[in-house]
């Protein structure tokens, strides 16, 4: 089920209404039932998948919890493996016959059968959410929750169920247990935040995507400067779509009486890719530096074994997003962007031009990665990069559609304005919650019209639904 589409505007509301009449101790059942609902909108068949890492994940982390020997590494390395197992078959098989092709096509031409797989919806999400709960336990950081349905709805919850937040157990298992009353001003608060967010992804994103889709299809005969401001476009493309869901998540679970974590805060305001990867996708950034990058060594032996453990992390990170080449070197280039800033040591400047440049640099070379994940394939990011640098016809600007065009540069201003104004020194829903109810209830109606007369009704998927 899309947050931007009509059964979700029956949905919710429903969900709310039955959760405050229930009485608090069945109320847990509740979501847990309509997270269900909400999950089989896609296909039902996959939730079965879930249940089944649930079952293991759940009972792992009470084994862990009640062994006191070398079993609780045992029970946690089984519970990883087949976390890692289930994704790495869905995500990654196909992906795997792929490049065993090309070598056994050469040597003993030899074909292997692909698989017909359809990757479940926000199957990454949830097993990095399922994996941090079992390392919480065995590290000792959480108890083990003893209530499978508490533990399931801790999973399935459906505001983050395919996109995320990717939530500590810290953070979530306590607030299921948490007496929620309703509450007016928690309800206007939480409208704005997804008002917000349905405005990022429907006026500005998806208005975005139609002029970028017709520039990347037919990437052979663009000129360069065309194939920049297009790249350009998907930048904020990609932030609005994916920082509009988490808005819509967030204001959806603060409605509900639920806290999500922060997962964007302005990062294109960054004035370094080190604080770059502080600002975007919070909650995978954090999890890859706790499990991954931190597990490696981190920065504890010395400076070429950091290097080394940044570019191992962000080339898995990369490879986490999908089951491509692009998202490898995708990966890679951010890794050496970090390392490199370690390396050289690059300071942030105090003054506000200097400050102004590195914004610009930081920017432009997160955009420079965005042609990767943009691209279907590496074939036409590496074509893409070859119009771009080609001097021949650089400067002709192609605009495919002057109405496009227009609405896609209005969202724009739009955006940039409310969060350069408004929301570049706090979050969307803390400057949402100090606002008085009639300037709130004027906000709801302003993005309500935007959102009708510039919003595109498709109904597009979210771009981090396919991860």
């Amino acid at each position: 089920m899309l947050f931007n589409s009509f059964q979700f505007l029956i949905f919710f509301p429903i969900v709310v209404l039955i959760y405050f009449l229930l009485p608090h101790k069945y109320r847990w059942f509740e979501l847990l039932v309509a997270s269900c609902l909400f999950y089989c909108a896609f296909i039902p068949g996959y939730l079965l998948i879930l249940i089944v890492t649930i079952f293991i994940d759940y009972f792992a982390g009470i084994l862990i919890e009640e062994s006191t020997d070398k079993r609780r590494k045992l029970f946690l390395t089984v519970s990883i493996i087949s976390n890692l197992l289930l994704l790495g078959f869905f995500k990654y098989y196909n992906f795997f016959i792929d490049n065993l092709n090309f070598i056994s096509q050469s040597l003993f031409n030899h074909q292997l059968q692909h698989l017909n797989i359809i990757l479940p919806i926000g199957l990454s999400f949830h097993t990095f959410q399922a994996m941090s709960y079992v390392i919480e336990v065995y590290r000792g950081k959480q108890k083990a929750e003893r209530n499978f349905g508490i533990y399931s709805l801790y999973i399935l919850f459906f505001p983050q169920l395919v996109a995320g937040p990717i939530e500590r157990p810290q953070n979530m298992l306590h607030q299921f247990y948490e007496k929620k009353s309703f509450d007016t001003h928690r309800l206007i608060t939480g409208l704005q935040q997804i008002g917000w967010g349905l405005f990022k992804k429907v006026v500005v994103a998806d208005q975005l995507n139609i002029y970028i889709n017709s520039i990347y299809d037919r990437w052979e005969v663009n000129s360069g400067v065309t194939l920049i401001f297009a790249t350009y476009c998907f930048a904020f493309q990609i932030y609005c779509d994916f920082s509009g869901y988490s808005d819509i998540a967030q204001g959806s679970a603060h409605i509900l009486g639920f806290k999500l974590m922060d997962n964007f805060h302005l990062p294109y305001f960054s004035k370094s890719i080190t604080e770059f990867w502080r600002r975007w996708h919070i909650s995978l950034s954090t999890w890859l530096k706790d499990y991954l990058y931190i597990s490696l060594g981190g920065n504890r032996s010395g400076k070429w074994n950091t290097y080394r453990n940044l570019l191992i992390t962000m080339l898995l990170g990369g490879l986490w997003h999908g089951a491509s080449w692009n998202f490898v070197i995708w990966g890679l280039l951010n890794g050496i962007y970090l390392s490199i800033e370690k390396m050289t040591g690059i300071k942030n400047h105090s003054q506000r031009y200097g400050k102004l440049l590195n914004v610009f640099f930081t920017f432009n070379l997160i955009s420079l990665t965005w042609i990767f994940f943009r691209a279907s394939s590496f074939h036409q990011a590496w074509g893409i990069l070859k119009n771009i640098l080609d001097v021949n016809d650089f400067w002709v600007l192609r605009i495919q559609d002057t109405g496009i065009f227009a609405g896609m540069i209005f969202g724009l201003v739009v955006l940039l304005l409310v969060e350069y104004l408004l929301l570049r020194k706090e979050g969307a829903q803390q400057y949402f919650s100090e606002r008085p109810i009639l300037q709130s209830c004027f906000w709801i109606a302003g993005l309500i019209t935007l959102i009708v007369l510039f919003g595109v009704s498709e109904g597009d998927q979210f771009i981090y639904f396919q991860f």
